[in-house]
């Protein structure tokens, strides 16, 4: 283990078998008795009495208010790491990343930097990972490779990492209903899943899967709250721009906001933990400004109204998967 990673220990999210880099549960499972680390970096997960935060159904607490740091292809590596700095400096607390993303070492050398001037300690970090061993491997016509594994036995593997101390919560991604329910009703289950993170917006609010997380003690944790960065990889060009809705324009401008901060606001008083993810340090800050207003019943019933279960991400490479997660009303 290296020193970067002596200063955390880990929240690890499960996604469904066609999305994760995980090639079979065994694998994961072998790691675990090895005495290493799946993951890249994560946290020990203490309440953070300067920001809001959310119970999880396992004794810990996570921020409700958490920055991305997803960034496409083009982008340099290093520029997560300045963000993410710049994010623990206005006051996040909650950072989400994923081996996929390629940016952990960058990400886990900018919190080390922040602990060691002093800017924030380790206990008041809250660091979510999505484990991996390959990136998306792709066969000799571009096409990527697809495995079928077991949820629940991948799900069996992640509490022998929490078990093993390399994790305090465990959690999954992209999980509907049914795939949740799979891992609830398994046989010999050690821990609920704490979280389900997904994409959500007000073009997809998501409304029904979030009323079933919140009677399974499961907290909805959303990405693209925002719209979409709009990588070509995963996103149609003739996506529409959420930011440019006129019912969040003419909120915002009532309450003298960004349509972004109306935005993430709106998923908060959901109650619902939302990722904010920019690389800019203007907007950063003022996404951190979102505790400080509030909207009315009707503003809420107005973003509601335009919810049109429209998905940015489709994950269409993986459509004929049998574990293929969209197909479900939720």
């Amino acid at each position: 283990m290296d020193s970067l990673q002596l200063y955390f220990r880990a929240f690890v999210i499960l996604t469904p078998p066609i999305l994760t880099e995980i090639k079979s549960a065994g694998a994961l499972q072998a790691q675990v008795s090895q005495g290493q680390s799946p993951i890249g970096w994560a946290v020990d997960i203490i309440d953070f009495k300067h920001s809001h935060s959310v119970n999880l159904n396992d004794g810990h607490s996570m921020p409700v208010l958490g920055f991305g740091t997803h960034a496409s292809k083009e982008i340099p590596k290093s520029k997560a790491a300045e963000a993410t700095k710049i994010a623990i400096d206005v006051g996040f607390r909650h950072i989400d990343a994923a081996y996929y993303y390629e940016n952990e070492e960058e990400l886990g050398q900018a919190l080390r930097d922040k602990m060691v001037d002093r800017s924030v300690k380790r206990e008041d970090l809250f660091y979510t990972t999505k484990p991996g061993e390959e990136l998306m491997p792709e066969d000799a016509n571009g096409k990527v490779i697809l495995e079928t594994v077991d949820i629940r036995d991948t799900w069996e593997a992640l509490e022998k990492c929490k078990d093993a101390g390399l994790s305090k919560s465990i959690g999954v991604s992209h999980f509907n209903h049914k795939q949740l329910e799979l891992i609830l009703n398994k046989p010999g289950l050690k821990c609920k899943p704490t979280c389900n993170q997904v994409e959500c917006h007000p073009y997809l609010n998501q409304s029904k899967l979030l009323e079933f997380c919140k009677s399974k003690d499961i907290v909805l944790v959303v990405y693209s709250a925002l719209g979409t960065q709009r990588d070509p990889y995963w996103v149609s060009s003739d996506s529409p721009y959420l930011l440019e809705d006129p019912v969040l324009m003419t909120i915002a401008k009532k309450h003298n906001r960004t349509p972004g901060q109306v935005a993430l606001h709106y998923q908060l008083q959901r109650g619902v933990v939302v990722l904010a993810k920019s690389f800019n340090e203007k907007r950063i800050k003022e996404n951190f400004q979102v505790f400080e207003f509030e909207l009315t019943p009707e503003d809420m019933k107005a973003i509601d109204s335009l919810n049109r279960n429209f998905r940015y991400s489709k994950i269409s490479f993986a459509l004929d998967h049998p574990y293929y997660p969209f197909l479900e009303e939720y």
